[in-house]
């Protein structure tokens, strides 16, 4: 796919500055440059998303867009364990003897770590040149039994027997390159290849944008059985719906998990009739402790149930902190010790802002900007103080000065 004097620029170069390579002259006419920039940035961008990758010898790497949409190593396994789940002991034991197919191909990240749970694996994919490195870069992994489909997902879906599982992340920029949320919006459009999906597919994963709001989600592709909100090192990167093949007649489960490199923490799970069934209690004086659900949680909207769950009072209905007196370490998302709290008058915070010139800061239901709001205290960003600026159940808008627990 790329010639041996390409790839060796590209392998001298591995830690190099692309866009200063870009400027300067190859003495090689053989290498073909813009390939070589092509490698050299995807390999440093999969050093951080995709580190498995990167370590393999030999492996080839699509566009920067292609990198910016497809999953990581941490993501993908997760995808793997639903999986698991749903197939249950026979996916720990042996492959499965059904088939997968991942629809929508692209880089084919998540296809790699289906794959090797099926006895059948196709990927299916439009563009002609991802076919090529998935061809290639399956091969690296040791998934040579994997067959490649140039193919658009509308066209092939129809010819395809019955599948045990489907795979479909539907790309989510227009015609111009900008990016799309909604379902309808994306190509293909799921709500119209739902019925075909579910005809073909004894399970359907779907992969959506974190953006998309979820009972929209759960409105437009009904049956719906299990929705996972997922997080990594505290930012959501993707909303997975699982679609059976027989629409399920329950009440849909959230699960909402924050992934990082150290840990694979057990999801939070519930479902929105509970959390509007609950109601929790509203703190009148801060505790010892702050706590800050992750952004799985924030953005499934577990806000109620997350108190009482936990034990927590909460600050105000749309501040999303929570107080306690005591440190919980199993709560899923940042704890903090609370030093001091004040109001946000001039004269009300100065104590709390005495000598203080860095600090890390959030805003939670209050009426600034965090950038507006650190001009304002003349804060740089940083350090060891962890500043909170939130309102309270009687309406009150107050700093809070925070630490990490020890």
């Amino acid at each position: 796919m790329l010639n041996e004097a390409t790839l060796a620029f590209a392998e001298r170069h591995a830690d190099d500055d692309v866009r200063r390579l870009a400027l300067q002259p190859v003495p090689d006419p053989a290498v073909n440059l813009t390939a070589a920039l092509q490698q050299i940035e995807g390999r440093q961008l999969a050093r951080r998303k995709l580190p498995g990758w990167a370590a393999c010898p030999g492996m080839i790497f699509p566009p920067r867009l292609s990198m910016e949409q497809c999953s990581s190593e941490a993501t993908a396994r997760y995808k793997q364990e639903i999986v698991k789940r749903l197939f249950g002991k026979a996916a720990d034991t042996a492959l499965l003897q059904g088939t997968f197919a991942d629809l929508t191909g692209g880089f084919g990240v998540d296809f790699s770590y289906l794959a090797p749970l099926f006895n059948r694996a196709v990927y299916v994919e439009r563009l002609p040149h991802l076919c090529r490195i998935a061809r290639h870069n399956l091969d690296c992994l040791g998934l040579q039994r994997a067959e490649i489909i140039n193919s658009d997902a509308t066209e092939y879906l129809p010819t395809l027997p019955a599948a045990d599982l489907l795979f479909m992340d539907p790309a989510r920029r227009d015609g111009s390159g900008r990016k799309t949320v909604a379902i309808a919006d994306c190509e293909p459009n799921l709500e119209i290849l739902q019925p075909l999906l579910r005809e073909k597919g004894r399970f359907t994963l779907i992969k959506l944008s974190p953006m998309l709001d979820i009972g929209l989600a759960l409105q437009r592709l009904p049956g719906i059985s299990q929705v996972h909100v997922v997080s990594v090192a505290g930012e959501c990167k993707e909303l997975l719906l699982v679609m059976p093949q027989t629409p399920s007649g329950s009440v849909p489960s959230i699960h909402c998990v924050n992934l990082t490199d150290k840990s694979t923490a057990l999801p939070f799970v519930f479902t929105l009739e509970e959390e509007a069934a609950t109601s929790c209690t509203y703190t009148t004086a801060l505790k010892k402790y702050l706590y800050e659900p992750n952004a799985s949680l924030l953005k499934a909207q577990a806000q109620r149930i997350t108190a009482v769950r936990f034990g927590l009072e909460k600050l105000h209905p749309n501040s999303h902190l929570y107080t306690s007196d005591r440190l919980l370490t199993d709560f899923p998302g940042r704890m903090f010790r609370i030093e001091a709290a004040s109001g946000f008058g001039k004269k009300e915070s100065r104590d709390l802002l005495k000598n203080l010139s860095k600090a890390n800061l959030t805003v939670r239901n209050f009426p600034a900007s965090a950038a507006d709001l650190r001009k304002r205290l003349r804060l740089t960003d940083g350090g060891d103080i962890y500043l909170f600026a939130t309102t309270t159940a009687d309406g009150k808008h107050i700093l809070i000065r925070c630490s990490k627990p020890s």
